[in-house]
């Protein structure tokens, strides 16, 4: 049997392929070792993922292949693999960067550039094999150009200073009921602010009538763009795919930037793990 997890700073998609590759479902909170320790992850993970899987694999000797954010150095493995023997001590477990598992969805055997943007935003060139060269990734705080914390962090600065126009304002003012103080509270006091900032990009989607909010969102992908993408010398030579609840639901502006920059996008996914799944699949 293989257990393979797609994770993000928000969810985990888990897919178990069985022996007769029958494919079972289930979801998690998001795993990040930078973030989370052993002890949290394996606590959360042992009350929402144990219940939804088959009960005899806990004890059985399978693979798992995890891939996700955070684990892209030898040291943040550890904590996420570590967390996994808790849950599952006869497994053997492979633990990857939530970029090879985009990349490898993505692109499957052909060269191109691979970009996440979900939560936060990362991107690679992928050779057909593997990564061979990293974007810079630089977290929320210092980075995340395009990615959901980067979009609701711009849309929030623009609240607070009164930079929006005023029936959106009010619009966001009644549906979250959130003050200044409340707003800064979360941010620097409160943990995964992150996940905070981001959660607002389903309201900032819901009001893209708003040429207000369109042109922040077309700048913060200009940025993307700007910032990552455009600094791979051959990017309007190969196509760009990207995968993540951002790159989904703002497609169309997000091909609109591709275009002005002379950047080809080629696919563009919610999530990977169905093609993280079809790769695996010759495994069981």
């Amino acid at each position: 049997m293989i257990l393979i997890a797609d994770s993000g700073s928000t969810k985990t998609d888990w897919r178990l392929i069985d022996e007769n590759q029958k494919i079972y479902q289930a979801t998690s909170q998001g795993v990040n070792p930078y973030f989370q320790t052993t002890e949290q992850i394996s606590t959360f993970l042992k009350l929402e993922l144990l219940p939804q899987l088959k009960s005899e694999i806990i004890n059985s000797k399978f693979k798992i292949f995890f891939y996700g954010a955070g684990c892209s150095t030898d040291s943040k493995k550890e904590i996420v693999k570590n967390a996994l023997l808790q849950l599952f001590p006869q497994a053997i477990i492979q633990i990857e960067s939530d970029m090879l598992g985009a990349a490898r969805a993505l692109c499957k055997n052909t060269p191109g550039i691979a970009a996440i943007l979900g939560t936060g935003a990362n991107t690679c060139f992928y050779d057909g094999t593997n990564i061979s060269i990293y974007g810079i990734s630089l977290g929320y705080v210092l980075g995340d150009e395009g990615s959901g914390a980067h979009i609701g962090k711009t849309f929030v600065r623009a609240y607070l200073n009164k930079e929006m126009p005023e029936d959106l304002a009010n619009r966001f003012y009644e549906r979250f009921k959130l003050k200044k103080d409340d707003i800064l509270d979360a941010i620097y006091k409160q943990p995964m602010p992150n996940r905070f900032l981001a959660s607002f990009s389903k309201f900032i989607y819901q009001n893209l009538k708003e040429q207000f909010v369109i042109d922040l969102v077309a700048d913060c992908f200009e940025q993307f763009f700007d910032k990552h993408i455009c600094k791979y010398k051959n990017h309007k030579e190969v196509q760009l795919s990207c995968v993540g609840s951002v790159s989904f639901y703002y497609s169309n502006i997000l091909r609109a930037v591709a275009s002005k920059k002379n950047v080809t996008i080629n696919n563009i996914m919610e999530t990977p793990i169905a093609g993280l799944t079809l790769y695996h699949l010759g495994e069981v």
